[in-house]
């Protein structure tokens, strides 16, 4: 179990968010209800959702190495 206030918590926490917001920005009634905020607290969502779109192949391997690592090593 990874703790929240780990740095590895942290990291997951990050990696989950990103990839969640970007498989939210893929489905329309939640794309214009959630990501249309650009600006302020709600866009951190339309951020975090761009990241994981324009970066998906870095995400990939970011969530893959984080697996083995939490797997393997810890």
């Amino acid at each position: 179990m990874t703790n929240v206030y780990s740095l590895d918590g942290v990291v997951v926490f990050g990696i989950l968010f990103i990839c969640t917001c970007a498989y939210l920005k893929k489905v329309p009634r939640l794309n214009s209800w959630l990501l249309s905020e650009k600006k302020g607290v709600w866009g951190v969502f339309y951020k975090a959702a761009v990241i994981g779109t324009r970066l998906h192949h870095a995400m990939a391997i970011t969530c893959l190495s984080m697996a083995l690592y939490l797997v393997f090593l810890k």
